[in-house]
């Protein structure tokens, strides 16, 4: 068996974060349709999903942080990392802008914007790996 390393724990935390973050959105993204015809019931799922969601989002950023300093990029990589981080401050601006909205139309926009910065954080992210 292999020994367990520091690297090992910091990108363990980090990936586990990133299904949180990630997966999380895409879940309840696909349970809102079937939660809407039982009345506070999307609004109870969301609130249970930030409780979780939002401390997965700092691991993320410390743990995020912590990769950095833990390499060394230079080149096509560090412009792949700087946009990776244009997309995880989207994605947590959005979501956060998600939390606020009071009109049908910001929910959409700004959970979509979300998600979508999510994604492409994560994609980024993997190109990075």
């Amino acid at each position: 068996m292999l020994a367990v390393t520091l690297a090992d724990l910091r990108i363990f935390l980090h990936v586990l974060a990133a299904t949180i973050w990630v997966g999380g959105q895409i879940t309840l993204g696909a349970l809102v349709p079937a939660l809407r015809g039982y009345e506070g019931v999307t609004k109870a799922a969301a609130r249970r999903f930030n409780a979780i969601a939002w401390p997965a989002f700092a691991v993320l950023v410390l743990t995020g942080i912590w990769n950095i300093t833990a390499g060394d990029l230079g080149g096509p990589a560090q412009r792949t990392l700087e946009v990776k981080l244009v997309f995880v401050l989207l994605s947590g601006v959005a979501a956060f802008l998600h939390m606020r909205a009071t009109s049908k139309a910001g929910l959409a926009v700004w959970g979509a914007l979300g998600a979508l910065g999510a994604l492409l954080a994560l994609f980024f992210g993997v190109q990075l790996g």
